[in-house]
């Protein structure tokens, strides 16, 4: 049974230290899905279209994101079993030398059991000393016994943990592999989509964009939804804010957290990690995890999660802007807070 742990746990530990040393795999871009050109479609509907894939391509990257986040703990995890592992080995060694140890002074005194030898000694005092160095012993056999018996099941414990973790990290690495696949076939479609376009078209398309941008936030502001914003940034929020706003013009990269690109969730997340306030890496889990605040009581440096599901996200910097990560394409930018469909307002700080 010890020597199967022994294996069991030696083999975690390789392949606990093996993951750690090979980077996740790398796919090159899929064939991106056939989609029609715009022969036959209106600017329109292809700016749609073209929206349409970068939205996609942004909920795979939200997946891929926390995949990543869950492989690198369940990484650190393995480690830390491994880890474990050895030293509850270590630990069996010595508890075992020690049980071996008493077994050989057993033999010593020609195996008396230890109430004989006190009888055959014929000092009274001796005698009673014998009795209480007896008591001692057999408490500190107990002991060892007992000690040896937990370190054994933690051994047990340590490597059943590592192989379900092993299980967990090579889920997540398998979900990591399926979104980067998604978000290359989106990002290439949509690039192939405006690559088809003339010159003027896609200018057109920009100023669509921008337009579209436009009215968007002129019907939020119309709404009145910024009269009764008008708070101040708390002492962290002012960090964060200075942060983000120092990224505008780096490229958008999905999955990038910096220094020279982001994605949206990371420039938030770094944000407010530069502020100290570590915060989850994902739009999702940001929405999912902060504390709600209503958007009346808005103030710079709280996080604006977008769309139905969750996967965009950018940071007030008060007068009814943002700063984010827009999509590829495009670099870390000011734009209106009521640009896009708002799903909430979370607070880093509350």
């Amino acid at each position: 049974m010890y020597r199967r742990h022994c294996a069991a746990a030696a083999m975690t530990l390789v392949c606990a230290l093996a993951v750690l040393a090979s980077p996740v795999q790398a796919f090159a871009a899929p064939t991106p899905p056939e989609s029609a050109d715009g022969g036959g479609k209106s600017l329109e509907q292809v700016r749609a279209e073209i929206d349409e894939l970068y939205l996609e391509a942004g909920a795979a990257t939200d997946a891929y994101n926390l995949a990543e986040e869950k492989a690198k703990k369940q990484s650190g995890e393995l480690v830390e079993l491994a880890q474990s592992i050895v030293e509850g080995q270590a630990r069996i060694t010595a508890l075992k030398n020690r049980a071996g140890a008493q077994a050989r002074e057993e033999y010593r005194n020609a195996g008396l059991p230890p109430g004989a030898r006190l009888m055959l000694s014929g000092d009274p005092q001796l005698f009673l000393d014998g009795i209480s160095r007896t008591r001692q012993g057999q408490q500190a056999t107990k002991g060892l016994l007992a000690e040896l018996t937990r370190t054994q099941q933690d051994l047990e414990t340590y490597t059943k943990d590592a192989s379900t973790n092993w299980t967990k990290l090579e889920a997540n690495r398998v979900k990591q592999a399926k979104a980067k696949k998604k978000i290359n076939a989106q990002i290439a479609a949509a690039k192939k989509l405006e690559s088809r376009l003339a010159k003027e078209e896609r200018a057109r398309l920009l100023e669509m964009e921008r337009e579209a941008a436009r009215q968007a936030q002129s019907a939020w502001l119309d709404s009145g939804a910024l009269e009764e914003i008008n708070r101040d940034a708390g002492p962290l929020g002012k960090k964060a804010v200075a942060f983000a706003t120092a990224q505008i013009g780096k490229p958008y990269v999905w999955g990038a957290e910096g220094p020279k690109s982001y994605d949206c969730s990371g420039l938030t997340s770094q944000a407010w990690a530069a502020a100290g306030r570590p915060i989850p890496r994902t739009s999702q889990e940001q929405w999912r995890l902060l504390p709600h605040i209503a958007i009346k009581d808005m103030r710079p440096g709280d996080l604006i999660i977008y769309h139905a599901d969750a996967t965009h996200v950018g940071m007030y910097v008060g007068n009814g802007q943002i700063v984010h990560a827009p999509r590829p394409g495009r670099d870390v930018t000011l734009a209106g807070a009521g640009s896009m469909q708002i799903l909430g307002v979370v607070r880093p700080d509350a």
